[in-house]
Parts: structure tokens; C-alpha cells; sequence
């Protein structure tokens, strides 16, 4: 497919833009960029006469039809659990039960005992020296955030608090492993009830069916491992985080416009109550956060 200068160059700045030098944590620089109005950012991004373009900018048209503005997620491999984290701590009104339950803050050290491969768990800054101590961390500090969040009375503190929260900060990353964590205890379980003949949903075959993660510890191995370092979440990836937060994950995918895939949910048919999280790509790679839906689809 034919891209224009304009295009290439565009790519390249979204790769980049927010990461912060030779820093592992690049530390007080907005991973959530300010809003701007869905329109203004299309007519500035894409403006060229490509196909590519001219579907791209009928898109995001018709996403301003439900959403009034975005905000700019930091184009690393991180970006589609920060998008869906961020907008799941903003939108809070309470503290879920699976973070209420006491199992949760002995799950590390339960999963430990019968997976010794989990010692090859790697997070951003390298290999975990004392893994249970510090996923049991991580878990408490999302629990503290979301608890403490969920309490605000408007939607504007919990924005404000996400973006003191999202700032390229230890914090942030610690939230990170907290998730991938989930991920991985929700395809352990996943995987365990399948062998069993209990009933799974259809995206844990095919998370299994790939060469590359075959079982639980494959998936750590290839893919969770390498979240946020050489690779971000493919597809059906992004049905185990909407699994592991209880959470529909909305997206819009800007390129499948046309199709009855333009607007994507994971998973199709979520448990009874999760609440929604809604998420924009142009090309299932980076993903950003439409905000302030319009009023009259708001009723």
C-alpha cells in the first residue's frame, strides 16, 4: 500500500513521541496528552489524498458523531494497557470486587508454588529479585489507586488524579506489572479449566493455538515478557485484558471503517455489569482515548 511522505513521517513521531531519553522511566512527561478536539487532531494528521487518508479522516468523522475530543496516549508498547487502564481508574465510581477480595494479595505467592517457571518473569527494569514481594506490591498499589480514585465525587478530580498518576513515574510501571500479572493468572485459569472440559470463551482457544503460546508459560515467555519492552498486545490479547479487569474494551478501529468491524468490542458478549471502556486506533498498534461524549448520545 502506497503511504505519502507525510504519512511515513507521522508514524515515526508517534513511535516516539513522550518517550523520555535513555531513562527506563522517562518521569514527569504526560503519558496522557491533553484533549483536543477529534476533528482538529484528524485535519492536522491526516491530510493527505491517499486511500489510507481519506478512510481515516471519514472515520474519525464518524467517531465525532459520539466523541467531541481524544487524548494522546505515549505511542510505546504499553499504550493499549495505559489507554485501557486510564480510562477505567478515570471512569471509577468504585472499587471492583475482584480487587476487594483477600484471595487477590495471595494469588503471587499460590501460583508460585505450582508454576516454578514463573521465576522467569521479566518486568521493565529486568528480572524480578523477589517476584511474590514485588507482584504483591504492585497488586496493592492498584488497589490503593483505584480505591482511593473511586472515592472522588467527580469526574474531573479522578481525571486530574490520573494525570498526576500517568506520568512516565515508577508508579505508572508498577500498575503495568500489576495487569500483566492479571493476564497471566486469568489465561492460568483459563487454560486449567479448559483441560478440565469446563466451558472457556472462544478467544482463550485461540490465544492457546498460536506456536507461541501454547500454555500459560509460553504466553509469560513470549508475549507478556516482552510487553512494554519489544512488543505491545495483539489482538487476542486484548480479550485477556478485558478478561483480567472485568472490563468491555470498546475500540474503535479507524482503518476497518465500512466494515462491521469499525467499532470492535472485547469480548463480544462481556459478563453482566462490566463496565465500558471506549478506545480509538488507526491501525490496532497504537491506541488513543476519545473523551466527552456528545450530549445528545449520552441520554
Amino acid at each position: 500500500m502506497y503511504r505519502d511522505a507525510e504519512e511515513i513521517e507521522r508514524e515515526r513521531e508517534l513511535l516516539v513521541w513522550g518517550t523520555g531519553g535513555d531513562s527506563v522511566f522517562p518521569g514527569n512527561k504526560p503519558s496522557v496528552a491533553p484533549e483536543v478536539k477529534i476533528m482538529d487532531y484528524c485535519q492536522k494528521e491526516w491530510r493527505g489524498s491517499t486511500s489510507s487518508a481519506k478512510r481515516m479522516r471519514t472515520g474519525y468523522a464518524a467517531v465525532s458523531q459520539r466523541f467531541i475530543a481524544l487524548r494522546r496516549v505515549r505511542g510505546d508498547n504499553y499504550c493499549a494497557v495505559r489507554a485501557t487502564l486510564f480510562q477505567a481508574l478515570s471512569q471509577t465510581l468504585q472499587l471492583p470486587d475482584w480487587l476487594r477480595s483477600k484471595d487477590l494479595m495471595l494469588l503471587p505467592e499460590k501460583l508460585m508454588a505450582k508454576y516454578n517457571w514463573m521465576t522467569e518473569w521479566q518486568k521493565l527494569t529486568g528480572k524480578a529479585e523477589n517476584w511474590t514481594d514485588e507482584i504483591k506490591g504492585c497488586l496493592l498499589l492498584l488497589k490503593q489507586k483505584w480505591e482511593s480514585i473511586s472515592e472522588m465525587k467527580t469526574l474531573e478530580e479522578r481525571q486530574a488524579a490520573c494525570d498526576e498518576l500517568f506520568r512516565g513515574e515508577e508508579d505508572e510501571y508498577n500498575l503495568y506489572e500489576a495487569v500483566k500479572f492479571l493476564m497471566l493468572s486469568t489465561a492460568i485459569k483459563l487454560y486449567e479449566d479448559n483441560k478440565e472440559g469446563l466451558e472457556v470463551p472462544e478467544f482463550s482457544w485461540l490465544l492457546f493455538a498460536r506456536d507461541t503460546s501454547s500454555d500459560p508459560f509460553q504466553l509469560m515467555k513470549n508475549h507478556l515478557n516482552q510487553l512494554g519492552h519489544t512488543g505491545g498486545l495483539e489482538q487476542v490479547e486484548m480479550f485477556l485484558l478485558a478478561y483480567a479487569l472485568q472490563h468491555s474494551i470498546h475500540v474503535y478501529r479507524l482503518y476497518k471503517y465500512g466494515t462491521d468491524e469499525f467499532l470492535t468490542p472485547y469480548p463480544s458478549h462481556p459478563a453482566e455489569g462490566w463496565p465500558v471502556v471506549t478506545l480509538i486506533t488507526e491501525d490496532d498498534r497504537h491506541y488513543n482515548i476519545p473523551v466527552r461524549m456528545c450530549e445528545e448520545t449520552s441520554l
